[in-house]
């Protein structure tokens, strides 16, 4: 009863478009900023245990150094895609979100700095790293270790956003700004399914890229699809684990969601847990095999499949904690067709744009490094 008097008023300013529409984007811009995300972060921390461990295998040091080239072009896609979802949350929980980014605000304003020195030790390593191994990999260290930092501020803001009865308490004990949700059961497993999903994720990049490589080094592309499948199936099987504990760490009517109360919730809890076991099973094999390609891309589409539903099931639960005092979707719309259509153009047209980048300048060159 005490809770509704402190969120403050939403915009008066009705919505240009359907609120269906919002959270349409809202999810699928999600899902292109944490593919990326995930890319760069698993991609880069397997680079980094990888440059450690060089001096036992030249292809650790080739595979290393070549995927730490491309980082700091990983974390600039990561930032921009990171861009939209952002824009669409603060459309349809601007209230919430800057609310509780004010009574975080240090931290919150710390993003940019942190990010921007990870940038720098990424950059520093993509242009001077050929053949200093270890300081290398210790610069690589501390840029991944400010963006899992970066990563657990975000964590912090976005389950601060969605329990607004802590707002009061946690601004009273320190107006200043220096405030994490760190009293908050599910941030720990949150957070690391999050960082669990980036390694996995990490791992189908070398295997994609091992893909690419097959017809020219096939020695080497077995290495890579080898390599990266592993890292993915021992993530999974760990993400797995930290699923079941995010599950259990929410409230009980949130949990209830997954477990049959929610059948959209439900059948994505499903699809992660059945999919994450039968992609573990499937690249199993396909490292078994003489030729691995078949089962990679099989891995890769499961997978697809349930990031999609990870996105749909996160945006569920954002909605469950937020029910009894928000509904964006109450919000008055005002749809603007014009600037509508407009924006729906360009924005195809950017994402056909992006996947054409990607393609040409993270896979058409050549992944090894002549000498």
């Amino acid at each position: 009863m005490g809770v509704q008097p402190i969120i403050p008023a939403a915009d008066p300013m009705p919505l240009p478009a359907p609120f269906w529409l919002f959270k349409l984007l809202l999810i699928v811009t999600f899902i292109l900023h944490i593919v990326l995300m995930n890319l760069m972060l698993g991609g880069g921390v397997i680079a980094t245990v990888t440059r450690f461990l060089s001096g036992k295998n030249e292809k650790f040091l080739q595979l290393s150094q070549n995927i730490s080239k491309k980082l700091p072009t990983l974390l600039a896609a990561t930032v921009t895609l990171g861009v939209a979802p952002l824009l669409f949350v603060q459309v349809l929980y601007g209230q919430l979100f800057y609310a509780s980014s004010i009574i975080m605000g240090w931290p919150w304003f710390l993003v940019v700095v942190l990010v921007t020195v990870a940038y720098y030790g990424l950059y520093l390593v993509a242009f001077k790293g050929e053949g200093k191994t270890i300081p290398m990999a210790w610069i690589l260290s501390v840029s991944f270790l400010l963006l899992l930092l970066v990563g657990l501020i975000y964590s912090n803001n976005f389950t601060l956003m969605i329990t607004p009865a802590k707002w009061m308490k946690i601004y009273q004990a320190d107006p200043s700004g220096w405030n994490l949700n760190v009293g908050e059961p599910t941030l720990i497993p949150r957070f690391l399914h999050f960082l669990v999903a980036s390694l996995a994720i990490g791992g189908l990049l070398i295997v994609f890229v091992g893909l690419f490589r097959w017809e020219k080094e096939k020695e080497y592309a077995r290495f890579l699809i080898g390599y990266g499948g592993r890292w993915f199936m021992y993530a999974t099987m760990v993400q797995i684990l930290v699923g079941i504990w995010f599950l259990i760490a929410l409230p009980k009517p949130n949990m209830m969601l997954f477990m049959g109360k929610n059948i959209l919730g439900t059948l994505g809890l499903l699809i992660g847990i059945v999919g994450g076991l039968a992609s573990i099973f499937v690249m199993s094999g396909a490292l078994r095999s003489e030729d691995p390609r078949r089962g990679a891309i099989t891995t890769m589409t499961i997978v697809g499949v349930i990031v999609v539903f990870m996105a749909i099931m996160r945006d569920i639960l954002r909605d469950s904690y937020l029910e009894p005092l928000f509904k964006a979707s109450s919000l008055a719309v005002k749809t603007q067709w014009d600037v509508l259509i407009l924006f729906l153009i360009l924005f195809i047209g950017g994402v056909i744009l992006w996947l054409m980048m990607i393609k040409k300048y993270f896979f058409l060159p050549r992944l090894r490094t002549e000498k």
